[in-house]
């Protein structure tokens, strides 16, 4: 008997659309490309495996309700500055 995880599947709903995206083709396999920043967006390669992570879930469930499924840079856009997002992917605790 098998279960769902209702952020991993949000997750990969959300990951799908952005490999649609014209620059999922410059990604290496097992990464994925965000957009971080207030003003201007820079692109960060994120590993996969984040996708586990339920701080990483959070932010992904924020990026929806701020932006939806509709990331025309062609990389997923999450909604917190760059510092705040390389200080919790940095966190000990990440795969």
């Amino acid at each position: 008997m098998g279960f769902r995880l209702p952020g991993i599947h949000n997750a990969k709903q959300i990951l799908q659309q952005v490999l649609k995206g014209a620059e999922a083709k410059n990604v290496p396999k097992g990464y994925f490309a965000v957009y971080v920043g207030e003003v201007q967006k820079k692109r960060l390669l994120v590993p996969i495996s984040y996708l586990k992570n339920p701080s990483f879930q959070n932010l992904l469930s924020q990026a929806e309700e701020e932006f939806g499924f509709d990331h025309p840079m062609g990389g997923l856009t999450i909604p917190c500055t760059e510092e705040a997002f390389i200080d919790l992917t940095s966190r000990s605790n990440w795969p």
